[in-house]
């Protein structure tokens, strides 16, 4: 297992790696500096968006999961933060605006 990064430095470089590809990102919400969880929002800008949180894979490497499927709409996800908000009040959010619907990660998304 490879050691990770802290959340707040997870999320600063993933906005930065969005901003210079051409996406917006935004913090829609602060969680924890050192360990929160962190959720991303790709928004595709035509009121879908795909959910993305860290899980562990078959191997036991990181990979992204789509807790929501491929695509929801913006009621369906504000449902679900509010919902993972409840459950672990430390965690980030991050909003990448982008029509490709491209989420900036390096680990697989599945």
């Amino acid at each position: 297992m490879q050691p990770r990064l802290k959340s707040g430095l997870f999320v600063r470089a993933l906005i930065r790696r969005a901003e210079v590809n051409g996406a917006q990102a935004y913090v829609l919400r602060k969680g924890s500096e050192e360990a929160g969880a962190v959720f991303i929002k790709v928004a595709r800008l035509d009121g879908t968006a795909v959910v993305l949180n860290q899980a562990p894979g078959p191997d036991g490497e990181r990979v992204w999961a789509r807790p929501l499927g491929e695509s929801a709409d913006e009621a369906k996800v504000t449902a679900y933060f509010e919902r993972q908000i409840k459950y672990d009040p430390d965690l980030w959010i991050v909003e990448i605006e982008d029509r490709q619907g491209r989420a900036f990660v390096d680990e697989k998304v599945v």
